[in-house]
């Protein structure tokens, strides 16, 4: 019984020890198949490992991960702004609506939350400061919008949680789009109010692009998205198809912007060798862990515990969502996913809650987490790449992170938000 305390003991060694989670997670798991008399399951371990990385659905993993790096280095984020430009720029507060479109589109690329913020925090924050927007506000907004991109398809939190849970990832991405937009629409009218309130900039008199010339300029990099979405929802590839190909089409748009070269393509692998093997080094000892749950049958004693308590599922979501929070603030989000999703997510689907919403909710919540002082990822990385303060950074983003815990709260309470899409395109029979 107490094996179920395990995970929540690693994340306090981590933070104390600064250990890699990795090593933390697979050597507690091989001390804890000897001290629970379970060591002669050691010698099937390669086997369980081997099998259960050898997921069709994790080949896109890494080739997500390289558009997001080429995305980077290729141009394409500016002319993303320059487009999202014509569209906002004329409204009050227009930069600051154009921030929210601009990862509205780079959610439908690279699907990570921390390329979003690095690449927007290097571009658009500095336009927005010059235009006259307090630096504060400017970084508070980018770190708010940033983490759509893990909601919107394609997402590396998806994929993840699908070939973990053996969750149809195309369904996962159908159930994203509806509430990725309608946190953007959210954020947008928080915007138009701060905009007003404290009279930012933008309305008549902005200098804005030339419309046609800013879409011809975009259309290249706005073809990523519309390739990797329509091959995916409407079945034309699988996800990892449509990364490979994203890849391809990533790689001639930076090209074509003149931004992209032999160099930086090499410097784009490299980075994603090196994150994909992270990755894989934590899903190894994840893997460990799991079979080590599954011996001792532990979210089946989660359940039943839970049972016990009362609390129902609505009970249940509510502690799992503190929970996942506080993981994502301490936590590398596709590690919590890999270690707690395992654990915590099968109770939740024997009382009855639908696997596919389950994991847009587990992968919001957790990108929730990286905005949470104090110790959030993405606030990090902002103050890192802006060179601002962190605290200032933490006041700012305050009033946006309540907004996006209201948002969770109603997201976990109207299922059909998220499960409306894939059941009209038939992907939750």
């Amino acid at each position: 019984m107490t094996l179920i305390w395990t995970p929540f003991l690693f994340l306090v060694v981590a933070l104390i020890s600064g250990t890699a989670i990795a090593y933390l997670v697979g050597g507690s798991a091989v001390i804890g198949f000897i001290v629970s008399d379970n060591s002669q399951f050691l010698a099937a371990l390669p086997q369980r490992v081997f099998s259960q990385l050898d997921v069709f659905a994790f080949l896109a993993m890494p080739l997500f991960i390289f558009v997001g790096e080429l995305m980077n280095r290729g141009g394409i984020a500016d002319a993303l702004i320059r487009f999202s430009l014509t569209i906002l720029g004329r409204f009050k507060g227009g930069l600051g609506h154009v921030n929210i479109l601009t990862s509205v589109f780079f959610a439908g690329v690279s699907g990570s939350a921390t390329a979003d913020a690095a690449a927007l925090g290097n571009t658009l924050v500095p336009i927005m400061e010059k235009e006259g927007y307090p630096k504060e506000y400017a970084i508070a907004i980018t770190a708010a919008s940033s983490i759509i991109g893990p909601i919107i398809p394609p997402s590396i939190i998806l994929i993840f949680y699908g070939a973990l849970m053996n969750t149809s990832v195309v369904a996962l991405f159908a159930a994203g789009i509806v509430p990725g937009l309608l946190l953007a629409v959210m954020l947008m009218i928080l915007n138009s109010f701060f905009a007003v309130k404290y009279d930012h900039p933008g309305g008549r008199g902005s200098d804005i692009p030339k419309f046609f010339p800013a879409l011809s300029h975009a259309l290249p990099a706005l073809s990523l998205p519309v390739i990797i979405l329509s091959g995916i929802l409407f079945g034309f590839m699988t996800p990892a198809e449509a990364a490979a190909l994203a890849v391809v089409v990533a790689a001639l748009v930076g090209f074509m912007y003149r931004e992209l070269n032999v160099t930086k393509v090499i410097a784009a692998a490299h980075r994603t060798i090196i994150l994909t093997g992270a990755i894989f080094v934590i899903l190894v000892a994840i893997a460990t862990f799991g079979y080590l749950s599954s011996l001792e049958q532990i979210p089946q004693l989660l359940a039943s515990s839970i049972t016990s308590m009362g609390l129902g599922a609505t009970g249940y979501m509510l502690v799992l969502n503190l929970i996942l929070i506080i993981a994502g603030m301490v936590m590398d989000v596709k590690a919590a996913v890999a270690l707690l999703a395992p654990l915590l997510v099968p109770p939740a689907l024997l009382m009855g809650v639908d696997p596919t919403h389950m994991g847009i909710v587990v992968g919001f919540n957790l990108t929730v987490g990286l905005l949470t002082p104090p110790l959030g990822g993405v606030l990090l990385i902002l103050s890192t790449v802006t060179n601002f303060n962190y605290w200032s950074i933490v006041r700012a983003i305050i009033p946006f992170l309540v907004a996006e815990l209201f948002f969770l709260g109603f997201l976990i309470f109207v299922p059909e938000i998220s499960l409306a899409l894939p059941r009209a395109l038939g992907y939750l029979g």
